[in-house]
């Protein structure tokens, strides 16, 4: 078998130079494509630049390249943009032409081929999935209902942090807890159901299979059988696994959500007036014909990655950056008690009238972008950007992290210094209001959490650091930050250990 395999390969990697000869020919004298490495049969770029497209390695190319450049994956067309005015063109005023998003082998696998709706194409469907989410997950009304649930959360980290004496001591991996925190928040919105604690079983097999998914998902391991079919069938093990995975999440979450609140459902009339909790409002749009079953599973998917996840990275940054800068974690504790006084714990209310909370926070998500290079966008049809021709199906990566991180744009951008939202960057907010500045991007696909993130991290940063002297453990002067990359996510390679010391008012 392996010779055979082997003889296709090499017979389809034959026929594939001609074609990509021939290709090359035509699209030289229909393009004017933007400026690149030169690429070579069938492998284009990738055997110069390899599987980790991650964002450091894209600013390195675009400083040699220019702030937009081609990269000819086998058979795929990467662009990059990395300047704000393209940015601002492939996210607002062409963001119809690249509304689109492309996929890949694996994510393909975990959405269904785009069932959902982070990863589906621009179209009637996005939009129906857009709106159908938007209600109960992605308004003010939202975070007015669950903010008082999400501020309980965080006493009840506060609480149990206090209660264990390795915390002041020797140190805890806090994660452990905010992780919990942050799937009783999300499942209270989705399910109206939340975890005891970090032992329950039901949260330790659906953490497990998330982390997996996640894991298969971020990695560039299966880039090559990506980029090139002909190495495809080296990722069949791969893709068993992917799928393996993915069933076994789908099924989860049906059995022991999904379908738990059908039967709650059905014990009650489901007026406008009766719906609970997210999964009601997506249940209530199947049952009109709207979406179908899958399309329900696939918004729960989107939900446990996009939403948990993402805001949990962030968290965690913001820790480890004010660990490891005390000056900051002290003007920071100095707002929280002269602003709300010794006792008062901060809510989402509070977070409006505490500007380096909100300075702090934009400062996390400028210098440790959560999804740094945003989701890949995609033009349906042949398109224009920055003066040159974008071949249709081209996967464009905004290098977000870049724009937010480039010593053209910005003052010693190296340096966690809250500050500069105070002096330089005053004017500079989160939602997008400056194309330099785009953690959550911005235009039609940007991402709709912002509207839950942002309080969120107020009121748990806030909460750790009226509570607590965060500091790094016995022996040690800093933590670690080092960055793990993703196909998307950039999130702190080691989990840190965090001394807690209680303080008292």
């Amino acid at each position: 078998m392996d010779l055979l395999l082997l003889e296709k390969t090499l017979v389809g990697s034959f026929v594939a130079i001609l074609v990509a000869i021939v290709v090359s020919k035509l699209r030289g004298k229909r393009f004017k494509l933007p400026p690149g490495p030169l690429p070579v049969p069938v492998f284009g770029n990738w055997l110069q630049v390899g599987d980790d497209l991650n964002h450091r390695n894209l600013a390195d190319l675009a400083k040699k390249f220019g702030d937009i450049l081609l990269l000819r994956m086998g058979q795929r067309n990467l662009v990059v943009v990395s300047s704000p005015d393209l940015a601002k063109e492939v996210l607002h005023t062409q963001g119809v032409e690249f509304g689109s998003r492309t996929r890949n082998v694996v994510f393909d696998i975990f959405t269904g081929k785009g069932q959902d709706m982070v990863f589906t194409v621009y179209g009637e469907h996005w939009r129906k999935m857009r709106r159908i989410m938007t209600v109960p997950f992605f308004t003010n009304k939202v975070v007015q209902q669950y903010r008082y649930e999400w501020e309980e959360e965080a006493a009840q980290v506060v609480e149990d942090v206090k209660k264990n004496p390795e915390a002041a001591t020797h140190g805890i991996v806090l994660r452990r807890r905010l992780q919990l925190m942050m799937y009783n928040n999300m499942y209270r919105i989705m399910f109206d159901r939340r975890f005891e604690s970090e032992e329950d079983p039901l949260f330790n097999k659906l953490k497990a299979l998330n982390g997996e998914r996640s894991r298969l998902a971020q990695s560039f391991d299966y880039n090559y059988g990506d980029f090139i079919p002909i190495l495809r069938p080296f990722l069949r093990g791969y893709l068993k696994i992917c799928k393996e995975v993915k069933e076994r999440r789908l099924q989860l979450f049906k059995d022991y959500f999904v379908e738990e609140r059908k039967k709650l459902g059905s014990t009650k009339s489901m007026s406008n007036e009766g719906l609970k909790c997210a999964i009601d409002h997506i249940l209530d749009a199947q049952k009109k014909g709207e979406i179908n079953e899958d399309n329900v599973l696939y918004i729960v998917e989107n939900i446990n990655v996009a939403a948990i996840e993402t805001t949990l990275w962030s968290i965690e940054w913001g820790i480890a950056e004010l660990v490891n800068h005390p000056e900051i974690q002290k003007k920071l504790r100095d707002e929280l008690d002269t602003v709300l006084g010794p006792g008062h714990q901060v809510t989402e209310p509070d977070t409006n009238k505490l500007p380096y909370l909100n300075a702090v926070i934009k400062e996390t998500l400028r210098l440790r972008m959560a999804i740094p290079l945003l989701v890949p966008h995609m033009n349906l049809h042949d398109a224009k950007l920055g003066g040159f021709d974008i071949p249709a199906e081209s996967k464009i990566l905004v290098n977000a992290w870049w724009l937010a991180n480039n010593p053209a744009q910005w003052k010693n951008p190296e340096e966690f210094r809250p500050e500069r939202f105070f002096e330089e960057e005053a004017k500079v907010e989160a939602n997008g209001n400056d194309f330099r500045y785009l953690p959550f991007g911005v235009g039609r696909r940007s991402c709709p959490g912002i509207i839950l993130a942002l309080p969120i991290l107020g009121i748990t940063l806030g909460r750790l650091v009226q509570n607590f002297e965060l500091l790094p453990p016995p022996g040690q002067s800093k933590i670690d930050t080092s960055e793990k990359g993703g196909q998307f996510s950039l999130h702190i390679l080691k989990h840190s250990t965090i001394v807690a010391k209680p303080r008292s008012f």
